[in-house]
């Protein structure tokens, strides 16, 4: 059902939390696991000033860690790094790669009418081509 599975993952607690739901859907559906982090970047193309995704050496060093932490679990998942806006990063990648599932941690707070603008999971639920699975 579910071939492959994005998980954009970033330094959030959210993200680590979602890491054993992501190990158990993985495994049910022997799903290809893409992991994917981007260094974000401004509207003008800049990469963003004083922010933890915002140096390709603090995203890659995140990246190994989380594929050191699906090997433990047995599963052997692909690496893409990028750079630009996160919401519109991931769904580029998610159409490129075919996915059939993203799989994001979440706060919640921008799933409210205050914070619906800002919030990369709310982007990503609007513009992703395929269902989007978010792990409170």
């Amino acid at each position: 059902m579910f071939e492959t599975i994005l998980f954009p993952i970033d330094h959030s607690r959210e993200s680590r939390d979602a890491t054993s739901s992501v190990i158990e859907l993985v495994k049910i559906f022997d799903s290809r696991l893409i992991l994917l982090s981007v260094v974000e970047t401004t509207p003008t193309g800049e990469i963003a000033p004083d922010d933890k995704m915002s140096s390709i050496e603090a995203v890659d060093r995140l990246l190994q860690s989380a594929r050191a932490i699906f090997a433990q679990a047995g599963i052997n998942a692909e690496m893409i790094e990028r750079e630009g806006m996160p919401s519109f990063v991931i769904c580029d990648v998610a159409d490129e790669i075919n996915a059939d599932l993203i799989v994001m941690g979440c706060r919640g707070l921008g799933l409210t009418s205050e914070g619906v603008s800002e919030s990369v999971t709310t982007k990503v639920i609007n513009l992703a081509p395929c269902p989007v699975l978010i792990i409170p």
